[in-house]
């Protein structure tokens, strides 16, 4: 009908489909409403695919602004409803402590999670999957600045030699400016390692420990152990520790380079920091 409103008078065209004018602009209204939730709904479950069903509805809303659509966090919310669409759940943690086989540091951290630059203050832990009967294990350092993964190492047994050459790789990313850089973790047994510790003492980084069996005070590096195993580990089921690599690995380069983040206003951790630089350099 509305195509040829340009070549017909709405009198005629209602006479001819014998629709009431009220009726008529009714359903031009809410019909138009209707036609917007609509395209609406496809950029939500595009968006929904694309990032394999791990965002929920505020960062879907935080996406599709940033292609210029503007649109409430509620109505984005209430659409996924209507769409049966929602992010996972958060689970538990592997645990390192086998009691004290070193040196156990201070907590110099002390839950101040905040950095206002780049290497500044890392976190580091050790995280189990199981596959079958097989086990994997995955040990990042994670930036508290902006949660970018700087390093890990995948083994298919907790050892220590996994554990430094995560820690050598990461320190080679490090400036000449980086001294005094704190590295926290908890007490397990291959932070408390002489080795371990001498490495970091060599290179200017100060040792952080959580107290014992007190995981918050380890909180964000929890977190992003919590939303891989969400988002990845238990949305798939795993017939070998390889193929679990595989994905481990490409979850990694996702988050830090595609997956935003509400506390870092919107962005991926590489664009945070790359707009950190941009601003530094200004």
């Amino acid at each position: 009908m509305m195509e040829l409103r340009p070549r017909f008078s709405l009198e005629i065209l209602l006479s001819c489909m014998k629709m009431a004018r009220s009726t008529f602009y009714y359903y031009l209204k809410h019909g138009n409403r209707q036609d917007r939730y609509t395209q609406l709904k496809e950029m939500i479950k595009s968006t929904y695919i694309v990032h394999k069903g791990r965002y929920g509805y505020r960062r879907i809303t935080l996406s599709i602004r940033k292609d210029g659509y503007k649109i409430n966090h509620k109505t984005v919310y209430r659409l996924m409803g209507d769409l049966g669409l929602k992010s996972s759940i958060r689970v538990k943690k592997y645990r390192s402590y086998r009691g004290e086989h070193g040196k156990i540091a201070q907590n110099v951290l002390e839950r101040n999670f905040k950095a206002v630059k780049p290497f500044q203050k890392w976190s580091t832990d050790v995280t189990e999957f199981r596959v079958k009967d097989k086990k994997l294990y995955l040990s990042p350092i994670i930036d508290l600045f902006n949660q970018e993964i700087i390093s890990y190492n995948l083994s298919d047994r907790p050892n220590f030699r996994g554990i430094m050459e995560m820690l050598d790789k990461a320190i080679g990313k490090l400036d000449t400016d980086s001294s005094g850089l704190i590295l926290h973790s908890d007490q397990g047994w291959q932070y408390q390692m002489v080795q371990y510790q001498k490495k970091l003492q060599r290179n200017g980084i100060i040792q952080s420990m959580s107290r014992k069996g007190n995981c918050l005070d380890n909180a964000i590096i929890e977190n992003f152990f919590g939303t891989l195993k969400s988002e990845l580990y238990y949305r798939n089921k795993y017939e070998s520790s390889d193929q679990l690599k595989k994905d481990i690995r490409e979850y990694i380069e996702y988050y830090n380079n595609n997956r935003i983040k509400l506390n870092l206003n919107g962005m991926s951790p590489m664009e945070y920091r790359a707009h950190y630089n941009n601003k530094s350099n200004n």
